[in-house]
């Protein structure tokens, strides 16, 4: 789905040192967050280990949001190389990761498929991040084949030094198009609801999930509109109605329940 074509240029792992070397002579490199996203190169990835590990030398409290973008529906979109890379590299360093089904499987390659969804969150807690969304399991949903099912887990610390760790399921509806976006938009809004909400993993993740029912039911209704009636909408009219939906996307009104399930 989405476009056909697309043009430019790949940022590459020097291209990024560089800017990197920039920000850091002129003394702007103090950061709370980094949020990593689709990767296609090894060296590139390595490089934003290095840049995030010494960005938390700097600053301890800086959180690391990574969206492993591997691939989707059964297919995976990036070279084999990348994966020892995530699992050796990149999710021992990230505080927050949201992967899908497939590279929650991959980034661990003990996995096989008898182990259930909540020990592959286990399995990559172990691994380095305190908080795991999946965003898109392929367990069954409770309302039905309209659905699907993202689970969520967060460690955290309490008062007296002892470990818990909270999970939640989310039922979300499928939507019948293919947007391009969501993804990105799904880790910045869990980045930024986990900052609001830093030991509340239910509520981060209903006003993410809310988030993204406003803005993808708001970009299909503009769609169907433009298309006109009984017509498939475009690429370029499912696109993800961003500055529409400042309000929702500021405070969005909850319409994704979340359920603690331990």
């Amino acid at each position: 789905g989405g476009y056909s074509h697309w043009k430019g240029q790949v940022l590459t792992a020097d291209e990024l040192h560089v800017l990197y070397e920039g920000i850091k002579l002129n003394n702007v490199h103090q950061y709370d967050y980094v949020l990593t996203g689709y990767t296609r190169d090894t060296s590139f990835l390595e490089m934003v280990v290095d840049i995030v590990q010494e960005l938390k030398r700097a600053n301890p409290n800086l959180v690391y949001v990574c969206d492993p973008v591997l691939g989707d529906h059964g297919s995976m979109y990036v070279p084999q190389n990348l994966y020892p890379v995530y699992k050796n590299k990149v999710v021992p360093v990230a505080d927050i990761i949201t992967p899908n089904q497939l590279p929650a499987e991959s980034v661990h390659d003990q996995v096989s498929h008898s182990l259930t969804c909540l020990q592959v969150m286990d399995l990559l807690h172990a691994m380095g991040p305190d908080t795991v969304v999946i965003t898109s399991s392929d367990l069954p949903s409770r309302l039905g084949d309209r659905f699907l099912v993202s689970l969520g887990s967060q460690r955290h610390v309490r008062p007296d030094g002892s470990r818990a760790t909270q999970r939640v399921r989310i039922e979300v509806p499928k939507v019948d198009a293919v947007f391009v976006g969501t993804g990105d938009l799904f880790a910045a809004m869990l980045l930024a609801w986990t900052h609001h909400y830093p030991n509340d993993l239910k509520m981060a993740c209903e006003k993410t999930f809310s988030v993204m029912h406003h803005v993808i039911q708001r970009t299909i209704s503009y769609a169907h509109e433009l298309a006109g009636p009984g017509r498939r909408p475009s690429p370029p009219q499912l696109e993800l109605r961003m500055v529409q939906s400042k309000a929702d996307i500021e405070d969005p009104a909850i319409v994704t329940e979340a359920t603690v399930i331990s």
